[in-house]
């Protein structure tokens, strides 16, 4: 279809309980797949727990999307973005480390400054930002980047009285030591419902990592704003959650406070997973939704799986009663209508095409989206205006 013009701190003890881009082999995930063979599609254990209690209402099945606006232009490699109380948006690039401020209302663009120690190259750079759940007190800007070491979490005062490019403070590093690579390096961050942070790490390429309850590679970690494990985790210890991930680079919460994460796959099944605590959800071991005689117990099953040419998902959101999802290589936003945890119809898909590679969607607040576009990082082809923020009606 045409497009138009347009402190170190580590995992130390195993969970005691029961969120891609490429393989191993070193080719980039955000694009293509590999050749190595693909994993066994796998299984999950019973998963009988509260989080998958139908709501009490459903969305339709169909759904709409329409595009109601183009809130900025000429973005440079945009990546994660937070909304700050007012509705404004905070962009983060992840090549050049800078962060801009988006108006919601005008879409005027202005500089906060840069993230200091980031080192792109590959799929690393500045990647998720979050805003803190006081902000309004504390002014908090949270970065999770690749520096020539690791990747980490930073912290940081916004402070809109200084000059434009230097409105930002000293960073804070409230977590160090999760592994970097060419690929593979996850980024998002989110602070959920309980006021914690949540991170999706990837497993580097090294698919054993995320089966390393030691490692941060390939987990969706949790903590306190101030980078310590927090009340609740699987282990008191330990910033992870769950583990079992290759690649996880979405994470959003439903109406009824349940955790999603979208998943690269390899060569075969890309996922949308409900996140629980404690769970293994199955990589390098399994890949996608189990096939008779190949059940592996424990292992947490995908909600809905697509193939990586279909999909390649990053950010996903939640309104309307359904997960958005962008993707990368799939060029398209999928709609997933649910009831609990039950889809309610086959995913829909919309744009496709349309504005090329979808790296970040967010929920507006009043029942939109906002869309980001991900054609200036190496691997789409950039049009005039990319890339680019699109205001989005749905249902």
């Amino acid at each position: 279809m045409q497009r138009r013009s347009q402190t170190a701190v580590l995992a130390a003890a195993s969970l005691l309980l029961a969120a891609g881009c490429s393989s191993g082999g070193g080719k980039p995930q955000d694009g293509g797949r590999a050749t190595a063979p693909a994993k066994s599609p796998g299984a999950s254990a019973g998963a009988g727990s509260p989080a998958a209690t139908p709501s009490s209402t459903a969305p339709p099945a169909k759904g709409s999307v329409k595009v109601t606006a183009t809130l900025t232009t000429d973005l440079k490699s945009p990546w994660g973005v937070a909304v700050l109380p007012g509705g404004d948006l905070l962009v983060a690039s992840r090549d050049t480390g800078k962060i801009v401020r988006v108006a919601a209302d005008g879409g005027k663009t202005t500089e906060l400054g840069s993230v200091p120690g980031v080192d792109p190259g590959g799929e690393g750079g500045l990647l998720g930002i979050a805003v803190s759940s006081t902000f309004g007190a504390d002014h908090q800007v949270y970065a999770y980047f690749t520096t020539a070491s690791d990747n980490r979490i930073a912290r940081m005062i916004y402070d809109e009285k200084r000059p434009q490019g230097d409105q930002l403070g000293a960073p804070d590093m409230i977590l160090r030591g999760i592994p970097k690579g060419q690929i593979h390096n996850g980024g998002r961050i989110a602070f959920g419902p309980d006021k914690m942070l949540y991170a999706g790490t990837g497993e580097t390429g090294d698919g054993q990592l995320a089966q390393d309850k030691k490692s941060l590679a390939g987990k969706i970690l949790r903590m306190t704003p101030d980078g310590e494990p927090a009340h609740g985790n699987p282990s008191a210890d330990s910033v992870v959650y769950d583990y079992g991930h290759r690649n996880v680079q979405g994470l959003a919460w439903d109406g009824d406070h349940r955790l999603w994460a979208s998943e690269f796959g390899q060569d075969t099944w890309d996922e949308l997973n409900p996140i629980e605590p404690g769970r293994n959800y199955g990589w390098p071991e399994v890949e996608g939704k189990p096939k008779v005689g190949q059940a592996g117990a424990g292992y947490v099953d995908p909600v809905e799986v697509w193939k990586p040419a279909d999909a390649s998902p990053s950010g996903i959101a939640y309104a309307k009663g359904s997960i958005w999802m962008a993707s990368l290589r799939g060029e398209r936003l999928w709609r997933i209508a649910l009831n609990g945890t039950k889809p309610v119809a086959a995913p829909q898909a919309f744009l496709k095409g349309t504005y090329g590679r979808l790296r970040t969607v967010v929920a507006t607040g009043d029942g939109g989206l906002w869309l980001v576009t991900s054609n200036t990082d190496g691997r789409g082809t950039p049009h005039k205006g990319d890339d680019r923020i699109l205001r989005l009606k749905v249902s």
